[in-house]
Formats: C-alpha cells, structure tokens, sequence
C-alpha cells in the first residue's frame, strides 16, 4: 500500500513540474529520498531553470515547512547559499502555507548570470523521516525575455516534503481537541435534560 501511495504522489508530482514554467525544485520518485545515517534521511531535490526566465545574484528559492529538519546536513551547487528559517523567507507577490512550527529550506544564487532552460543541480537536506507529504515552494527569478524582461517573476508550487511530526502538529490538535471537548460536554448535558424530561430511557 505504501509503495502504490509512493508512486501516486511522485506521479502527481511530475504533472505538476510539467505544467510550471519557473525555478522548480523537485522529488519526482523515492529514490530521491535516500538513507543519510542514524535513522535519518537526505532530500535531494532537483532544482530546474525553465525557458524564458534567468536566475541573478539573490535570486532565490524556498521549501516550506520541511519537518524533521536536521541541521548541517545540507549539500548545493556551487554559488548557492543555504539557509533555514521558521518564517519566510518569501518573494513578495506570493502567499504560500508557512506553518511557523516547521523549518523552512531557502537557497539563494550568489554568482554570476544563469540562462534558462537548464538544470541547476541537486540542492539537498536531512530529515528525521523519509515519508513524503505535498508541501509548497515559492521562487523568485528574472524574465528574459519580452515586455517584461528583466522583471523580477515570483511564482509558488507543489513540492514533496517530510510528514510532519507529532509536536509540530500539537497547536493545531489543541484547537481542534478543545472544540471537540466542547462539543462532548454539550452533548452529555442535552443527553441528561433529555433524560429528565422523559424523552428517551437511559440505561440503569
């Protein structure tokens, strides 16, 4: 079962790399997910300038939420920078999901002009856990071509990513434990004025 899921969420992945036209990070099979020593794993994402769009100095991409972060583990090209942050870092024309609990992966371009369409190499990092979830990604590059030629493009996607642990998860539980509480309490005090009034037997 988990092999069939596998494979779904890869293929799902690749439609979505097909469609996009940008800097792309991307895991498109489980094999780019490999054993990195003491129980943890290392992400290796392809990274893929497409047509009409060049990367610049500070040009940049990033990974949201990417659980299960280990730091130091990180490995890219030459002329890119890594840095993790709970918040951000985020092109300014996009919105993505950024859980404030989970790492977020960014790796900025610091040498001289990259001309798309090209590969731009195996940015990676180490996680706790090797079981994918989809995650978002959001890149900022510079058009090369037309009106706006020379503009900065800012664009968002899908991207696989660790499932989150239980910890990071905590807050979320909180809101919708306590509304559940919530909800049993009143349902239990209707289930005894109900029981008062005559309007159905309970049980001895």
């Amino acid at each position: 079962m988990r092999k069939l899921y596998s494979s779904v969420f890869f293929a799902a992945a690749i439609l979505v790399l097909a469609a996009r036209a940008d800097i792309i990070p991307s895991i498109t099979t489980a094999t780019d997910i490999t054993p990195a020593g003491g129980g943890n794993f290392s992400w290796n994402y392809s990274a893929t300038l497409t047509q009409d769009e060049n990367v610049l100095r500070h040009d940049f991409f990033t990974i949201y939420d990417f659980a299960g972060y280990v730091p130091g583990g990180n490995t890219q090209p030459a002329g890119w920078m890594f840095s993790a942050a709970l918040i951000g870092t985020t092109p300014g024309k996009v919105t993505p999901i950024d859980n404030p609990n989970l790492f977020n992966l960014t790796w900025t371009y610091t040498d001289s002009t990259l001309i798309g369409p090209q590969s731009l190499g195996i940015f990676s990092a180490i996680s706790h856990t090797n079981l994918p979830t989809s995650g978002e990604f959001a890149s900022e590059a510079t058009k090369n071509s037309g009106d706006l030629a020379g503009t900065k493009i800012d664009n968002i996607g899908n991207v696989a990513v660790p499932v989150p642990e239980m910890s990071a998860l905590l807050p979320m539980i909180g809101v919708v434990g306590f509304g559940a509480v919530g909800l049993a309490l009143s349902y239990l005090r209707q289930r005894r004025e109900q029981s008062r009034s005559g309007a159905f037997p309970v049980a001895d």
